[in-house]
């Protein structure tokens, strides 16, 4: 055992990888940029990136001025997503007021309103957004008519003077909602980042770290080694695999103690997909470095690249709401396998079972990254 441990110390790339990490340990900027910007990015993005909608703009024409319009007003300002900001005297200032830019909405009583339920008849109002933003007033309008049906419900129960239940109504419907019972988008949002930070994290660090080579000289000074080519990217490969792999711990306690992200499934499993990430955003940033001569170069280069692959990653946007012809495209991303990954331990308890799919391309393209960027950092050496 001891002549085993012996020959490791001997080993060439052991010692290049010990030189790595003491170099590495003692660069304070280089420490503090593993662990600020993931644990600010994940609080920022799972604060920001929620697509509930709250507190929207309501104005108000109501010339009904009856019981029954302020019971449905008090309606909507009590689910939260909207609040009433003005009352108008007629519909045109309301018309004005949302193309100014200064509601979300608008509901417009007319004067007969209360009168048409006391004949029998469908009380009609009329709902208006500013759909500038389609998301949000495709959302506030499935709020709406949730709103107005939930209404409906109650008002039909206290005309008929009976409690609706299961046994009076044709139809009962019970909704079930799996996975996420409490409609949590933070989780939703946290798990899709998080691949995000560790490919983005993996590509700066690494091609940051191979141009600083480049710009102080040391790479000519590796070239006088006898050291072996595979040696010298081994050895600066694993080290930074290694120290950018805490940053998989280190969002994990973010989401679990500030946004209450559970663990259903298996940690050891999870940390191997994020290694496996990490590589890939390794692999990505060294071969970026050997096309920059400059750390500037290097950050114009990962601009090109990982905004893209955030964005079809289906990390923080449905994949199925993205056109054919890009959801094609998704299939080559890490993020998107990583992505699918971390929600089914994380939210599902899915296991190796379920994600062999999606790991072994997660761990085919890490590969084939890493292979690429060995293969342009040894013809550099050469």
């Amino acid at each position: 055992m001891k002549n085993l441990i012996h020959k490791i110390r001997g080993l060439r790339v052991f010692v290049l990888f010990l030189k790595e990490m003491r170099q590495s340990r003692r660069d304070r900027k280089f420490i503090a940029a593993l662990i600020l910007p993931p644990t600010v990015q994940l609080i920022l993005f799972g604060f920001a990136l929620n697509p509930n909608v709250t507190d929207l703009r309501l104005g108000v024409v109501d010339d009904s001025r009856s019981v029954l319009s302020r019971e449905l007003i008090a309606a909507f300002e009590a689910s939260g997503s909207f609040r009433v900001k003005t009352y108008f005297a007629s519909p045109t200032v309301l018309g004005q007021e949302l193309s100014a830019g200064k509601l979300d909405a608008g509901i417009i009583f007319p004067p007969d309103f209360a009168r048409q339920r006391e004949r029998g008849e469908t009380a009609k109002v009329q709902f208006v957004l500013d759909a500038v933003n389609s998301n949000t007033a495709g959302i506030a309008s499935g709020y709406a008519q949730r709103i107005i049906n939930s209404f409906n419900q109650q008002f039909f129960k206290s005309e008929a003077g009976v409690k609706l239940d299961g046994a009076t109504t044709p139809l009962s419907a019970r909704v079930a909602l799996l996975y996420n019972p409490g409609l949590r988008n933070s989780w939703f949002i946290l798990t899709g980042v998080l691949g995000i930070l560790l490919i983005l994290n993996g590509t700066l660090v690494a091609a940051g770290a191979m141009v600083k080579e480049k710009e102080v000289g040391t790479v000519e000074q590796l070239l006088m080694t006898p050291a072996a080519a595979w040696e010298i990217i081994t050895a600066k490969i694993v080290p930074l695999c290694l120290l950018l792999s805490l940053d998989i711990w280190l969002a994990l306690g973010v989401g679990w103690l500030v946004f209450d992200v559970p663990l259903h499934g298996s940690l050891l499993l999870l940390y191997c997909a994020g290694v496996l990430c990490v590589l890939a955003g390794v692999g990505l940033g060294t071969f970026l470095a050997t096309f920059s001569r400059s750390l500037q170069q290097a950050q114009l280069l990962s601009f090109f690249v990982n905004p893209p692959l955030a964005m079809i990653s289906g990390a923080t946007t449905p994949i199925e709401a993205m056109p054919m012809w890009m959801q094609a495209f998704t299939w080559i991303n890490p993020v998107r396998h990583f992505s699918t990954v971390a929600r089914g331990i994380l939210l599902k308890g899915a296991g190796i079972e379920i994600l062999f799919p999606n790991l072994l391309v997660l761990m085919v393209f890490a590969f084939i990254l890493v292979f690429f960027s060995a293969r342009q950092f040894r013809k550099q050496l050469g």
